[in-house]
């Protein structure tokens, strides 16, 4: 008579933890950073169309890490509660905590439930009037959440990016110096830059995926920042039209109003909001906002 197959309850669950911890180390980085005037993500992201940051709602963001399919799901998961509870009571009753506490409650009874857990690291962020109502969830793959207060960092690198951020990295700086401090990090520790043998070292404008939640703005405050906005912001290129203004306004412009059809993003502070693109760009209509996700191009199912 054979015996059945019998493993502990720890052995299972220290097995699903390695399995998940694999998945995501494989994963670029991503870091989400406060900011004078808001929340800032930045993401190593290749693609153009498959995104590790998203919109969930009028204040809150999402970014994720691992792999793509499995935190996609979670993004329109919250997209709908966030869109249930704004239109069955008030859109105020929607917070990041209540959408972080669902995750974790998702999160956890997989990991607890199902043979295989989420290779996913999640991060929501919520924007509050001022930087000490900015809050910061990070959630694991086993459903834990952790309430940050300046900066949180997933990854496989995240060890050595958190290392580097808490040397450099200040409450209440500017746009610009933020972004600058949170490239600088992930660079030291990216493939992309150790493969050109140290020839760059910052990440170009190519690699990254940038947004910000913008507390100046009305209602919705996700932006992405695109094209010659995060060029100049990065001093990667100086585009014709940037060179006349000095170098800080990019950091500190006053929110412009999108015309309508109008793609999100920075913009310039002079115009309406372009996202550093061309006329032709922003004669398409608008479809960044509510979309999410990230992936390195090029692999089936990729871990992120």
């Amino acid at each position: 008579m054979t015996m059945p197959y019998y493993a502990s309850a720890e052995q299972v669950m220290r097995d699903r933890s390695e399995y998940a911890r694999k998945g995501i180390s494989r994963g670029r980085s991503v870091a989400v950073l406060t900011y004078a005037d808001g929340v800032l993500f930045i993401a190593e992201n290749p693609s153009a169309t498959l995104h590790k940051v998203s919109e969930l709602y009028d204040r809150i963001g999402f970014a994720a890490v691992g792999r793509y399919s499995e935190f996609e799901s979670l993004r329109v998961a919250g997209v709908r509660l966030a869109d249930v509870r704004g239109y069955s009571y008030n859109r105020r009753d929607v917070t990041g905590r209540i959408i972080a506490n669902a995750y974790a409650q998702t999160l956890g009874a997989v990991f607890t439930e199902q043979m295989k857990p989420f290779e996913v690291e999640l991060c929501v962020a919520e924007v509050g009037d001022g930087p000490e109502t900015d809050q910061l969830y990070r959630l694991t793959f086993d459903g834990s959440i952790v309430d940050e207060s300046d900066f949180v960092v997933m990854g496989g690198q995240a060890e050595a990016v958190t290392s580097h951020l808490r040397q450099h990295f200040t409450a209440g700086m500017p746009l610009a110096d933020a972004l600058r401090v949170g490239v600088q990090a992930l660079s030291a520790v990216s493939p992309v830059t150790a493969a050109n043998g140290g020839a760059h070292d910052q990440l170009p404008s190519t690699q990254l995926e940038v947004a910000v939640l913008d507390r100046r703005r009305p209602k919705r405050t996700f932006r992405r920042v695109v094209g010659a906005a995060l060029a100049t912001l990065l001093a990667d290129e100086q585009p014709a039209e940037a060179e006349a203004a000095p170098a800080e306004a990019a950091a500190t412009h006053a929110p412009s109003a999108p015309a309508p059809g109008t793609p999100a993003g920075l913009g310039h502070p002079d115009a309406v909001d372009t996202a550093g693109g061309t006329e032709q760009a922003s004669a398409q209509p608008d479809t960044q906002d509510g979309v999410g996700g990230g992936t390195d191009a090029g692999t089936p199912d990729p871990q992120q």
